[in-house]
């Protein structure tokens, strides 16, 4: 697991008493598997954020990576504030993963949970690698197609302009004045609209992190049973369970976190 370290607390608000101060988040929503954790040490906002490899792997290796990052901080799980996943759009495993892990993580610790959108993270990605504040951000949806969405940040603050869409590169329109970011461009690059500036961007840990504060406080944390995948390509459920049906077998359940002393 590729480990980068601690840091203190660039890119992250000042710490103040109405700022949610300890957070673990993760995704799983694409090939990578991200973990970080942003604490107060009682001198200042730390971060420690590590990536390993995702898809199949992640199911069994996120608990372990989370377990990991809270022993090094020497931070119990009751004293985190929240719990932050990437939500989707992206791998239905996945997402799946993710959300169960956070729920059962939430519940067992009497958490509450921020979902957010994996394209807003890649917008965020790009904003902090690149300085892009318009953003058309764009992941790899498997099947010939991507997941894309607009972004604008603006006082602050990330507003997606109109829906997420799934759909073929070619019909992609990049508005004036954005970049085009994300992880797609490896694969489908040569389908991808030319003419717009191409940033690489990937929905990381530390990208929801340095979201969390204002996503919660514009409301954006939920109960735990209320914290759901973001499915844009509702068939892809529904194949993965008719193929099971017919042989006879059942979803996969995912392990449950270790219990909470």
């Amino acid at each position: 697991m590729r480990d980068y370290g601690r840091r203190d607390n660039r890119g992250f608000p000042p710490a103040a008493p109405d700022v949610p101060q300890n957070l673990l988040a993760f995704d799983t929503s694409t090939e990578s598997l991200s973990v970080a954790l942003a604490w107060n040490d009682g001198s200042g906002r730390r971060l420690l954020a590590r990536e390993a490899e995702g898809g199949r792997a992640a199911s069994a290796a996120l608990v372990p990576a989370l377990m990991d990052l809270l022993r090094d901080a020497s931070l119990p799980l009751a004293r985190l504030d929240a719990i932050v996943f990437g939500q989707g759009p992206g791998s239905f495993t996945g997402l799946r993963t993710a959300c169960a892990v956070a729920q059962g993580l939430a519940w067992g610790a009497g958490l509450p949970v921020l979902p957010v959108e994996t394209l807003m993270a890649v917008a965020e990605d790009a904003r902090e690698r690149h300085g892009a504040e318009r953003v058309a951000a764009v992941i790899d949806a498997r099947m010939g197609e991507v997941y894309s969405a607009d972004y604008e940040h603006a006082q602050g603050q990330w507003q997606r302009l109109g829906p997420i869409r799934l759909g073929p590169p070619e019909a992609l329109v990049v508005p004036a004045g954005f970049v085009l970011a994300g992880n797609a461009f490896a694969t489908l690059g040569e389908r991808l609209p030319a003419g717009a500036e191409r940033l690489p961007a990937a929905p990381t840990a530390a990208a929801l992190l340095r979201l969390a504060p204002s996503l919660i406080a514009r409301g954006g944390a939920v109960a735990p049973g209320e914290a759901l995948p973001l499915y844009i390509r509702d068939k892809v459920a529904q194949t993965t369970q008719e193929r099971l049906a017919a042989r006879g077998e059942t979803s996969p359940e995912f392990p449950a976190p270790p219990a909470v002393a």
